[in-house]
């Protein structure tokens, strides 16, 4: 059994590990693939739209 300030300590530490993979991941892909800013705006094309939300059910 952990005290609170232990499980504080170690979700910062697994938070910290976690950022330290994504900034490596960043930094591999970046090389690659353009950044996407998250601020941009883009088009969802007419197709897609009509197809959020709907499932097909296969009859029994």
């Amino acid at each position: 059994m952990t005290n609170r300030y232990e499980r504080m300590k170690m979700q910062r530490r697994m938070q910290r590990r976690i950022r330290l993979v994504v900034e490596e991941r960043r930094m591999a892909l970046g090389s690659r693939t353009p950044v996407i800013d998250d601020e941009t705006t883009i088009e969802i094309p007419p197709q897609a739209l009509r197809a959020i939300g709907r499932v097909t059910v296969n009859p029994a």
